[in-house]
Order: C-alpha cells, then sequence, then structure tokens
C-alpha cells in the first residue's frame, strides 16, 4: 500500500467557489469539547488570537491580523475557531470596543491596519481568512444574542469552547441556529433576467427574488412559493447553483435558478415595489449608466446575476467635473 496521503478534492456546484463559502481552517470539533481546551490554548504561546469589535477585524496587507495572547484584551467573549496547520486559533469578539483595545474604532491611536466588517473584505481575503471571518461572525452573533434560556428564561452558560448554551435549571443545551434562505435567478423562454427593487433600498437598486425558507418546506417548494409572492410569476424546474454563508445575522443562501411559465408581474408592494426583465444588453447598459444598481462583491445574488450575464457587469460611468 502507498503511504501517501489522499488529499480531498473539493467541488463546488455550477457558480463555483463563492467568497463566503470559501476555507482552510480545521474546526477541530472534536476537540472544542475537550474539557479545559481553552484554558491550554490561552496559556499556549503559539495560540493566535483574532479580536473582533462590533463584527469588525483588523486587516493588513489583504490578511486578518492574529496577535499573540498577552496582545488581547481582557473580558472578550472567548471562542475556539479552529486550526491552520499545527497553529490554534481563537476568538475573543467585543460587542463595543474596550478600553484596552488600542486603535480599536473610535479611539485615538492609529494603526497601518484598518479595522473592517465581513462585507468590506471578503473578496479580498484568502481562503483561510474568508473562513476564518465568516465563521468568526457567525458565532459571534449567536453568542452576544442567545444568552438566555427560551424555554425558562434563565441565564445561560458557555460550554464547548463557545459552542454550546448550558440552561442549568432546565439541563438543556442550546446550539447555534442558521436560517436557510432561498435567492433564485428566475428567467424567461426568451432568457431575459427577472430583476426586483425592494422597497428598503429605494427603488432604484435591483436584486434577484430571495426569501427564508419556511418550517416543514422543501428548497424547492420554497422556490416556487417565494417567487409567487414577491412577483406573482410561476416557476419550474429549480436548479441548485450553490450557497454560502451569509452570517447578517445567521442565514444561509441557496442560489437556485428557475424558469417562469409566463411574464406578467405583479409586485407584492410590500418588500418589491417594482420588477423588470432585462436582456444583457439592457443590464449593461442600465448598471453603465447609472440608471439602476445591483448587488456586487461578496454577495451570492452577484454570483447569480453574473453567471446569467457571462461574466462581469461594467462599472458605472462616472461623470467627470
Amino acid at each position: 500500500m502507498s503511504d501517501t496521503v489522499q488529499q480531498p478534492v473539493t467541488s463546488h456546484p455550477e457558480l463555483g467557489a463563492l467568497p463566503l463559502a470559501r476555507t482552510a481552517i480545521d474546526r477541530g470539533c472534536e476537540r472544542r469539547t475537550r474539557a479545559g481546551w481553552l484554558d491550554g490554548l490561552r496559556a499556549d504561546p503559539e495560540t493566535r488570537h483574532l479580536v473582533m469589535i462590533g463584527g469588525r477585524a483588523r486587516v493588513l496587507d489583504g490578511e486578518l491580523v492574529l496577535l499573540e495572547g498577552s496582545q488581547v484584551p481582557a473580558d472578550g467573549t472567548e471562542i475556539y475557531l479552529g486550526a491552520d496547520g499545527s497553529t490554534e486559533i481563537v476568538l475573543h469578539s467585543f460587542a463595543e470596543a474596550p478600553a484596552a483595545a488600542d486603535g480599536a474604532p473610535g479611539t485615538a491611536a492609529t494603526h497601518p491596519e484598518q479595522w473592517l466588517g465581513l462585507r468590506d473584505v471578503a473578496a479580498g481575503l484568502g481562503a483561510r481568512d474568508a473562513g476564518l471571518f465568516v465563521e468568526a461572525v457567525a458565532i459571534a452573533n449567536w453568542n452576544h444574542t442567545m444568552n438566555f434560556c427560551p424555554g425558562c428564561g434563565g441565564k445561560l452558560e458557555l460550554r464547548d469552547s463557545g459552542w454550546v448554551k448550558h440552561c442549568p435549571a432546565e439541563g438543556i443545551e442550546h446550539f447555534p441556529r442558521t436560517d436557510p434562505a432561498v435567492i433564485v435567478a428566475i428567467t424567461d423562454e426568451d432568457d431575459r433576467l427577472l430583476l426586483g427593487a425592494n422597497k428598503a433600498w429605494g427603488g432604484t437598486r435591483f436584486s434577484t427574488l430571495a426569501g427564508f425558507v419556511e418550517p416543514g418546506e422543501s428548497l424547492e417548494s420554497a422556490v416556487i412559493r417565494e417567487v409567487a409572492e414577491e412577483s406573482g410569476v410561476i416557476v419550474q424546474n429549480p436548479r441548485y447553483m450553490g450557497s454560502q454563508p451569509w452570517p447578517f445575522p445567521r442565514s444561509l443562501m441557496l442560489g437556485f435558478t428557475a424558469t417562469a411559465t409566463g411574464t406578467e408581474l405583479l409586485p407584492d408592494g410590500v418588500e418589491i415595489i417594482d420588477l423588470r426583465w432585462f436582456t444583457r444588453e439592457q443590464l449593461a447598459a442600465e448598471v453603465r449608466s447609472g440608471a439602476i444598481a445591483v448587488p456586487s462583491g461578496a454577495s451570492i445574488a452577484s454570483a447569480l446575476i453574473e453567471h446569467w450575464f457571462g461574466g462581469v457587469l461594467p462599472e458605472p460611468e462616472r461623470l467627470e467635473n
């Protein structure tokens, strides 16, 4: 037998490796349950620490800044993130900047690093740091909001290196939750793309339609229901294209394409206030002129639109003074 270790082959659906779905971290699920695991990492000088304040972290030269233990402010929520090879990484999350966090947002100190949010930098980070940042934001959101037992209202205790909340009164454990949501690129028989303007965006920003999966509902059924509710369009043949976490605060976005059986549009008027069918030429022209905006960056909506378009959309033209 060969002693060569076979490396796992990573395959992706049609959208490919989406920015927030990349990772190169071993989360160490079996290690984080060990008693005293965080205590041991805290005492190990080789451990590296990610400080996050209000969902933002330090970024320098396109990489997350990882600190030695002596550089970390006290009293943050401490959560094990995993290992990069032999290097163990621990998150220290603060809802607000601690007094000791020199250079944190809002303080007078200056640093070459920037404090940035996940959406600001995700597409430009490498796989390790993109995965770390997504994991950190998601688990921190849960830790900062899940403080009391939903059954009895009692105070919950943190366990398993930040991944479990225990209710001592009821003797039960609570785990981080993820809310699945479908997002759909809809085309008609002429291969035009349907985009909608959400009321919250003011009417000039258009995107693919999306919505949360309801209890007891399949992903395909959610695609058909959500599209019909928001646009009046009946779709068929939902096809899975890819997924990525969207930890704002705890969604998993599942991308689909679907084909419309008709083209009559009826925006719901609550979430969606405008709907339009676009050819590739029309969409490119309106984005270029600045008449409308579409998602960009790390969002799966951007990936779905550009997959249909066949490439990167043009940048809006800027008028020179």
